[in-house]
């Protein structure tokens, strides 16, 4: 595997969540409408064509990428998953928990983890949970 994706889905806010994502991760997101999406898409989403059918961002190895849904199809706020991100320094993973952080919850700070590195937890405030981590090289696994 070359590498895995986290597909993030929204009610209407995922232009807001990934300018804001973007932010974080210092990544400009690019975003394509419901309205510029093929025309069957187009005619399905005529009352809210401004809500996003695709949008992506990268920052090194880390890839988002995310969507609207389609007005009135049923939607609930993400609890099956977590976006995991190995961090490559200890600075680096404060940055990142610091400002994904803001305006969400940590649910379990940094701390130095068993396993030899620091972790921790937390759920921003579009309720999506993080997890980040960063293990010194010399403690990296052979």
């Amino acid at each position: 595997m070359k590498q895995a994706n986290t597909y993030l889905n929204f009610d209407g806010n995922c232009r807001e969540a990934m300018t804001f994502y973007g932010k974080c991760l210092q990544a400009e997101p690019n975003f394509t409408s419901f309205s510029e999406g093929p025309p069957e898409i187009a005619a399905l989403t005529k009352t809210a064509p401004d809500r996003i059918l695709h949008a992506e961002l990268a920052s090194g190895s880390v890839v988002l990428m995310a969507s609207d849904t389609v007005p009135g199809m049923p939607f609930q706020q993400g609890n099956n998953f977590s976006i995991s991100i190995s961090c490559e320094s200890q600075p680096e993973m404060e940055r990142l928990f610091a400002s994904l952080s803001e305006r969400g919850k940590a649910t379990m700070p940094l701390h130095d983890a068993f396993w030899g590195g620091r972790f921790g937890m937390l759920t921003d405030q579009f309720g999506i949970s993080w997890m980040l981590s960063f293990r010194p090289s010399s403690q990296q696994a052979e």
